[in-house]
């Protein structure tokens, strides 16, 4: 084995104070675990590693079914080849797991969301911020109204496109046939949240206003 840094060795010291004191309490949790998993809500978050479900949430293993990608975008129905991974959860969560809510949750300060909206990575090779780039190139249709309004700086024009973003991956799960199947019948309910990170407070989308308010 490698020589452990300080920055791993702090992981397995939280890993030795999770056997000794999270396994031990949640054993029985632990042990049913070992037959499958039945979430019933899945959430899209950012990777963001100031933002994490789990906590926010305060929900114990098993509890809920969890994709993180930069800025909790999810791209829009497409077969082309490739690998998918957004997609591919997706299925296995809707289809496979029965989950009954999609959240999509966005949150401040989000640094995917700045560089949609500053485009400071346009034009980026490859693996010096180009995969980036075209990832978050998905929020190019909103940003014109939003510089147009807030320019390209100031919490304003970033809050406006950190909302923005939650609403292009709703747009995005609806154009999927799994979930333009289930959402009508009540099967499934898709939901957009914001998560302030200087608050400590989440914000729940309400659709029939667009706007985001305190849970």
């Amino acid at each position: 084995m490698t020589k452990l840094t300080p920055d791993f060795a702090a992981l397995l010291d939280g890993y030795t104070r999770f056997r000794k004191n999270g396994y031990v309490e949640s054993r029985e949790r632990w042990e049913a675990l070992r037959e499958g998993q039945e979430p019933k809500v899945m959430i899209i978050a950012c990777s963001d590693s100031r933002v994490d479900p789990t906590q926010i949430f305060d929900v114990s293993p098993g509890e809920i079914f969890v994709v993180r990608n930069v800025a909790a975008l999810v791209p829009p129905f497409e077969t082309t080849p490739g690998q998918h991974g957004v997609s591919a959860a997706l299925e296995f969560a809707v289809q496979f797991l029965k989950v009954t809510e999609v959240l999509v949750m966005g949150h401040g300060m989000c640094g995917g969301c700045n560089a949609a909206l500053t485009q400071a990575l346009h034009g980026n090779r490859l693996g010096e911020g180009g995969f980036v780039a075209s990832w978050i190139s998905m929020l190019d249709p909103v940003r014109d109204p939003i510089v147009a309004e807030h320019g390209t700086s100031g919490r304003e024009a970033e809050r406006a496109m950190e909302h923005e973003a939650v609403k292009v991956s709703l747009a995005n799960l609806r154009s999927f046939p799994c979930v333009q199947e289930k959402e009508p019948t009540g099967e499934l309910t898709l939901r957009g949240a914001y998560f302030s990170i200087n608050e400590g407070i989440l914000h729940l989308l309400d659709e029939s206003d667009g706007k985001f308010k305190p849970a």
